[in-house]
């Protein structure tokens, strides 16, 4: 008698290259993501990161390999048909309607999946004015979770820069991703708001289940939530594994880490000449 068949990956990249004329971005890139998964990519600047986010979420078409969302083929989507089948993502430059609210940011968001007509919402029917109350309702508990509901009314352009970057992520959110992407989330935080983050990430992947892939350069970030470690160079990935391993392996120290950052951490690393 055999069990239920395991659930298809919420993220599946195979053999992921994208090239630009003679230059390969990225070069046979490999990632399975399950639900509940909570993996960091890192690696120096140029070395592929971004160009693996953009394409897996559709902002570049693969030159070669798949891309595959819980099992569906994507290569060639849209973002906005990867975001429909469960891809949210966060950028290195935040990207929030700075005119508008925090709540109406996250509404926006929210309005994903709700196919109200013009006549009814020129109307304001009665179906419209309940749907915009349950839509209003939800986007506030998106920001409740990100301990920004203090901020509903606020401009985004006028919120301090860790709750911009949190309210980026409230509204990735409201989109009701399988897998959510996080593009340097601590980038311009202080020590505080960096470990706030990290237990946020963290609450986020339990309460919601998701899977969470998170590309970060401040390494007690990335090392402190992650479970496993994704090391590219130059395009490729030259390590894979959990945390501990992958920052005492020399050809992540080499290109990436440095020295400086086993001393200052005392790691030794096996086969080190001290």
């Amino acid at each position: 008698m055999t069990g239920p068949a395991p659930s298809a990956p919420v993220l599946e990249a195979s053999k992921v290259t994208v090239q630009f004329g003679g230059l390969k971005a990225l070069a046979d890139f490999d990632l399975r993501l399950q639900a509940g998964e909570l993996v960091g990519m890192i690696g120096p600047n140029g070395a592929g990161k971004t160009t693996a986010f953009n394409a897996i979420t559709g902002v570049y078409a693969p030159t070669a390999g798949e891309v595959r969302v819980a099992g569906e083929r994507v290569n060639g989507q849209r973002p906005f048909q990867i975001c429909q089948r469960g891809v949210a993502r966060t950028f290195q430059n935040i990207r929030l309607f700075r005119e508008l609210s925090a709540l109406d940011n996250v509404r926006v968001a929210c309005h994903h999946g709700h196919a109200a007509g013009f006549l009814a919402a020129f109307l304001r029917s009665a179906s419209f004015l309940a749907d915009e109350a349950r839509i209003t309702q939800r986007a506030e508990g998106f920001l409740e979770v990100m301990g920004l509901v203090h901020r509903r009314n606020e401009l985004a352009r006028n919120l301090p820069y860790g709750e911009q970057r949190r309210l980026e992520i409230a509204r990735a959110l409201a989109t009701g991703p399988k897998l959510l992407c996080l593009d340097e989330p601590a980038a311009g935080m202080n020590a505080s708001e960096k470990v706030a983050l990290m237990e946020l990430i963290r609450k986020i992947r339990d309460d919601f289940r998701l899977a969470i892939l998170v590309i970060e350069h401040d390494m007690r970030v990335v090392m402190g939530v992650s479970e496993r470690l994704v090391v590219l160079d130059h395009g490729v990935t030259i390590a894979s594994g959990l945390p501990d391993a992958v920052r005492r392996d020399p050809r992540v120290i080499e290109a990436y880490l440095g020295d400086a950052y086993l001393a200052e951490h005392q790691i030794a690393v096996p086969g080190a000449v001290s």
